[in-house]
């Protein structure tokens, strides 16, 4: 993923280290320098945010304990998917919590 844009610090490092800017375990250096990229790209901006979102969601849904086999497996769906670059419908990500309504026909 990239903008196409040129960085000082390439999407692919982002990417692959997402996860420890989340976490907050890495430098404040390198922190700095995915500040300064979110703020150039908004792919990777996008991608934060979305792992930002299910990191919060997981932790709303689940606290300290281990998260349910089921949810892991729909998250873990849902970001291959992305990774593919496929686009996942808003409807499907879940926001409180709860499952989704069933359709109902009209």
């Amino acid at each position: 993923m990239s903008c196409g844009e040129p960085h000082e610090t390439d999407c692919s490092e982002v990417l692959d280290h997402l996860y420890e800017f989340l976490d907050h375990e890495m430098p404040e250096g390198d922190c700095t320098k995915f500040e300064v990229h979110f703020e150039e790209c908004s792919p990777c901006l996008e991608k934060y945010g979305l792992e930002q979102a299910v990191k919060k969601l997981v932790k709303r849904c689940c606290g300290q304990d281990d998260v349910p086999t089921d949810l892991r497996s729909k998250v873990m769906g849902r970001i291959e998917l992305i990774r593919a670059g496929e686009t996942v419908p808003e409807q499907d990500v879940a926001v409180s919590g709860a499952e989704r309504p069933a359709a109902t026909a009209e």
